[in-house]
Parts: structure tokens; C-alpha cells; sequence
């Protein structure tokens, strides 16, 4: 008899996935600070009541390289042992678009989209993607067998897996090889009220916020100019969304 675990298990198998500025205020010398997030009292579990989530402006001049630096410094990134490079992790890329039509091309980053129907959590056998009640989408490294289900599952090519031995680890970003990971909101920020290392390094071309508060930043530049997710016709509901795409 198939118990009540492994028909879920064999449904997650079975998931069929398709394809693929705010104003700046000085606090110090020297110190912008475009936005500040909610800290979350971690005395308590997190709650649905917020989605974090980002709103990512294409048409700002900003070098996307600058945020990837930041997310690598950020979470102890690139530190593999005799890794090729194409097989270091990396939680954001910068894609290059170019209309083949009219010539037009543009730069934007990509990590992942932190569904609200995420695909990865669906066909995880184990459990270890997983997503918070806030929206944030996470690995457990201790859960995670390296099956790479969620890898190919994930329509926006977002996730990673740790091919090497891991040296100068970050106390923050757990990581561990034979793993898979991807970007994690910077959730070792977000709980303390910090925003994502990236969101601080695009001089504010990338807003962060409660996309549940209608008085939050990222809500009213919404409201205002809209915003376009990735993909929008696969109906994951990315907490992720861009200006200018």
C-alpha cells in the first residue's frame, strides 16, 4: 500500500514544469541609504502577512556587475576548490537581451524569482527547497540529496549545485558540497532589518520591500509604473518584478 508521504513524493515526480529609487537619504558622511526594510521580531515565525519582494528598474544606467560583487562578497561566493568556472555558483547573472529585429539590446539582472508557485519546492523529493510564509524561497543544505530536480524544474535557470569542497565559508550563507543554491533574498539581512546586499549596491535600480503593503515603496512604484515578471504566462507569481522589460 502507497502511504500518504510517498504519493507526494511521486507527485512532486510527476510535476510537469514548462520552459523556460527611492530618493536617497544621507544618515552619515558618505552613507546613502535608499530604503529601509521592516525588521522581522524573530521571536516569532514568519508570518504570509508580508511577501518580500523586489522591483528591479532595466531602464536605470547602473552597472549589474556592481550587484552581482555585492551578492559574492555578501554570502562567501566563488570559493570552490578546482572548480571550472562555469561551475561556480552564482545567486545573480547578468543576461544580455538583444531584439534581433530592431538591434535594440539591454542588460538585466536574473536571480531567482521567489515564487509564490515555486516549481523547485515541487518536485523536491525531500523537502529541502522549501518556501517561508513571507515568500522568501530557501535549500535546506541538511535535507538537500544533490538530485538537482529543482534545477531542472526552475524556469529561470536560478539555481546552482556545489560541485567542489568550499573553503573561507560565509557564518552567514551555510553552504556544503553536493548541494544545490540559489539566491536567498539575503535572508540573513532581511531578519534584521538590513536590505539584500544587491538592492544595496544598485543605486537604488533595484527597490525592496512588503509587496503585501500598499504603502510600502515597491508597492506604490507599482501602482504608479507597473512592473513585468519573467515568464508571467507560467503563472509562478514571481515576487521578483522589472521596469523597463
Amino acid at each position: 500500500m502507497t502511504s500518504k508521504i510517498e504519493k507526494e513524493d511521486l507527485s512532486r515526480r510527476n510535476f510537469i514544469f514548462g520552459s523556460i529609487a527611492a530618493a536617497g537619504l544621507t544618515v552619515a558622511p558618505g552613507v546613502m541609504l535608499y530604503q529601509t526594510a521592516n525588521a522581522r521580531d524573530l521571536s516569532k515565525a514568519a508570518s504570509s502577512k508580508v511577501r518580500w519582494g523586489m522591483l528591479i528598474d532595466t531602464s536605470r544606467d547602473v552597472d549589474w556587475n556592481k550587484c552581482v560583487e555585492a551578492c559574492v562578497k555578501e554570502h562567501g561566493l566563488g570559493n570552490e576548490e578546482h572548480s571550472r568556472p562555469d561551475q561556480r555558483t552564482q545567486y545573480i547573472r547578468v543576461v544580455e537581451v538583444k531584439n534581433k529585429s530592431t538591434g535594440y539590446s539591454m542588460s538585466l539582472p536574473v536571480m531567482c524569482q521567489h515564487c509564490e508557485q515555486p516549481p523547485c519546492v515541487d518536485v523536491c523529493p525531500t523537502g529541502a527547497s522549501m518556501k517561508r510564509e513571507d515568500g522568501i524561497v530557501l535549500v535546506d543544505r541538511h535535507r538537500c540529496i544533490g538530485c538537482r530536480y529543482c534545477m531542472m524544474a526552475c524556469p529561470y535557470k536560478a539555481r546552482s549545485f556545489v560541485h567542489e569542497t568550499l573553503t573561507d565559508q560565509s557564518t552567514t550563507t551555510p553552504r556544503g558540497k553536493g548541494c544545490v543554491e540559489s539566491c536567498n533574498m539575503c535572508v540573513n539581512r532581511v531578519d534584521n532589518g538590513q536590505l539584500p546586499a544587491c538592492v544595496e549596491a544598485s543605486e537604488g535600480a533595484i527597490v525592496f520591500g512588503n509587496l503585501n503593503d500598499p504603502e510600502s515603496d515597491i508597492s506604490k512604484l507599482l501602482a504608479k509604473h507597473g512592473g513585468k515578471q519573467i515568464r508571467a504566462d507560467l503563472k509562478l507569481n514571481p515576487g521578483v518584478q522589472y521596469q523597463g522589460i
